[in-house]
């Protein structure tokens, strides 16, 4: 295992730059999730961290050494892609078993190492069969193995889960968390998902245009979100979030709708702010009035998409109620979950 160190790295494509000076520590043994839009710089770190990408400025680290020269193959480290990457004419075994075969270990060795990866990942009744032969779940676990049996200092897995149905990712969710509890193996993890980030990490890193806009732990990125990008990357469905003007106790919208505020606040009388609170913390009550629009019922709960002063709003209501189209409801937010963000800034006030 070892901890891996990213000290100012800067990537450019040409005049283009990707990467704006990213620092960041992944402790020994820690699951870390790399998460962002589609263009945020992500997979392009993780490549940095790999070696398949060059660093055009700044130091990559991995275990207190500085590998920006090493090769791939010396980095010691093994990594997952999202569309598995298996040879086609070899079996889960061979696959698995390819990188002790190139480096001539002994049969007895890639024997044990292949039947002990196997075992951990459910793949002992397929080791004999091709990749075709495979569903893509089964596909993702060969890919895994591969990475294994290695014994790598650390792992990445670049956005692995993308190809599967929804259920599948589910279960493999719970599989390579599963699998990072056993081996203990320092892991990045890049996604775009949310919730394979909120469910699977130790600490999320998220990204944007190629800059480190909030790190922590999951908890501490969806309850104090440090701005609006990261208010409203985190969770599903979304924050809610509406303009107005700070009054002593309440937001002012510009329809004249009041919305409650804490005693606690720490914005100014009169500032110009975005409020923010998140479908899970309203609540039927006196609060806040919409009209409704749609509902989704899920099953546990309900999602209620209403409409307020033009600004579509969303409730968790786990109560089984019927709600009509174009009827009123009211909404009380639950004050200690409120979050202010300036307007002009982006930025939480706290």
């Amino acid at each position: 295992m070892a901890s891996v160190t990213l000290k100012k790295i800067v990537k450019k494509y040409g005049d283009v730059q990707v990467v704006h000076g990213v620092d960041l520590q992944i402790d020994d043994g820690s699951f870390v999730v790399l998460l962002g839009p589609s263009g945020c710089g992500k997979s392009t770190l993780l490549r940095m961290i790999a070696g398949l990408e060059s660093v055009t400025g700044g130091d990559v680290e991995i275990a207190g050494e500085r590998v920006n020269q090493k090769h791939p193959k010396d980095r010691n480290i093994a990594m997952v892609f999202q569309n598995y990457a298996l040879y086609a004419h070899m079996t889960v075994k061979d696959n698995m078993a390819f990188s002790m075969t190139l480096a001539k270990r002994p049969q007895s060795e890639i024997d044990e190492k292949t039947g002990w990866a196997a075992k951990i990942l459910n793949l002992e009744p397929y080791l004999a069969r091709y990749p075709r032969e495979l569903s893509g779940g089964q596909r993702q676990r060969v890919a895994m193995g591969r990475a294994i049996v290695r014994d790598p200092a650390v792992f990445l897995f670049d956005e692995p889960l993308s190809n599967l149905d929804a259920k599948l990712r589910v279960q493999m969710r719970t599989e390579i968390k599963d699998l990072h509890e056993r081996l203990k193996t320092t892991t990045v993890y890049v996604t775009h998902d949310q919730i394979e980030a909120m469910t699977m990490a130790d600490k999320i890193v998220i990204l944007r245009d190629g800059v480190i806009e909030q790190q922590g732990t999951p908890l501490e990125v969806y309850d104090t979100p440090n701005n609006l990008f990261v208010a409203q990357f985190i969770g599903s469905p979304s924050m809610n979030l509406i303009e107005g003007h700070v009054q002593r106790d309440h937001v002012l919208t510009a329809a004249g709708t009041k919305l409650p505020l804490p005693n606690s606040h720490k914005a100014t009388i009169g500032q110009h702010v975005i409020y923010g609170i998140r479908p899970e913390d309203l609540s039927l009550g006196k609060g806040i009035k919409a009209k409704i629009m749609v509902t989704e019922p899920t099953g546990p709960e309900i999602h209620v998409y209403a409409e307020m002063d033009k600004t579509e709003i969303c409730a968790i209501i786990r109560d089984r109620q019927v709600f009509k189209r174009d009827s009123t409801v009211e909404f009380a937010p639950h004050l200690e979950k409120i979050h202010l963000f300036d307007a002009t800034t982006k930025m939480a006030i706290r």
